[in-house]
């Protein structure tokens, strides 16, 4: 039997007209966005599906319009009658996975994700912050590179996305991600991929922005979830709704722990994951993780559909 979990993607899955054959398909979904519309008193939804993609790829945009698209999946497929046994979230989709497991409602994790990621663009000046994707090395060399360029005196750099074996992200003062990404030529990483972000997400220098935002969280009334979630800071499975808020705290600035998330779940039991909102990076990183796994994307009404027929 198949025990299935539920993951959320994060930021870099964007694109124009996410979420717009959702909507004109199913009621449901039409209605989350049309909630997040008004919760942000913006037309988010005509950026979602029409556009221009610039504004789009604005973090303030980007994170609730990822957000929305999840939510609205889910609602499909919830209301087909798809359970899960647990979810989780990479960065910012540990949100919606939050509210996948009722433990917020849609308006206001949309209020905080567009406040997050102005809080976060805010953090470091545009230029002055990178991250980039190293392949082909296992943890303990990049984090050993990140630490040598340190140290010798590059400015802050360090690994922020565990995602997969042998592909991690690294992230801080844009001169120092550059260095650590030539140390990590040198012990033979098979690439090393400058990634397309406006701020260096998930490492120390988002101190600003996790203390900006700590305050919103703590006000926002979280109810416990419907099942665990396996947070993004320690890959710990919870449902109280003070781990909830902790774990969104503090992974601001903290790494995410994804390949271990995986792990986690596998060792929990589930074999069957289900990528809900936008592209399949989640889907590729999961194979990565273990071949063996079965992981479904679900953002499109063709893989909603797909999903529903074999799932429910």
């Amino acid at each position: 039997m198949a025990l299935i979990a539920a993951l959320f993607p994060g930021q870099g899955s964007q694109s124009v007209g996410m979420g717009r054959d959702l909507s004109e398909h199913w009621p449901s979904a039409a209605d989350v966005f049309a909630t997040v519309d008004r919760a942000l008193s913006c037309p988010l939804s005509e950026l979602c599906w029409n556009g221009p993609e610039d504004d789009l790829k604005l973090t303030e945009n980007t994170q609730p319009a990822l957000l929305a698209h999840s939510i609205a999946a889910w609602s499909v497929l919830s209301g087909a009658g798809l359970t899960v046994g647990g979810v989780a979230g990479h960065s910012l989709g540990e949100y919606s996975a939050v509210v996948a497991a009722g433990g917020l409602d849609a308006a206001d994790a949309a209020r905080t994700v567009r406040l997050r990621g102005r809080l976060m663009q805010a953090a470091v000046p545009v230029g002055e912050g990178a991250m980039a994707a190293v392949i082909g090395l296992d943890d303990e060399q990049v984090e050993a590179a990140c630490q040598a360029e340190e140290a010798a005196g590059g400015g802050a750099v360090a690994a922020v996305n565990f995602n997969s074996p042998g592909q991690l992200v690294i992230a801080g003062a844009a001169a120092a991600v550059a260095g650590a990404g030539e140390r990590c030529k040198g012990l033979g990483a098979r690439r090393v991929l400058p990634l397309p972000v406006s701020a260096p997400f998930h490492s120390p220098l988002m101190a600003p922005a996790r203390e900006g935002l700590e305050p919103t969280l703590r006000e926002l009334d979280f109810q416990t979830l419907e099942v665990p979630l396996y947070r993004n800071v320690d890959a710990a499975a919870v449902t109280a709704p003070g781990d909830v808020r902790d774990g969104l705290i503090r992974q601001v600035d903290a790494p995410v722990l994804w390949s271990a998330i995986i792990r986690r779940m596998l060792a929990d039991g589930f074999n069957t994951f289900v990528e809900v909102g936008t592209g399949n990076v989640l889907c590729g990183l999961v194979r990565r993780i273990d071949k063996n796994a079965v992981c479904y994307p679900a953002g499109t009404v063709e893989t909603v559909e797909k999903v529903i027929a074999e799932l429910t």
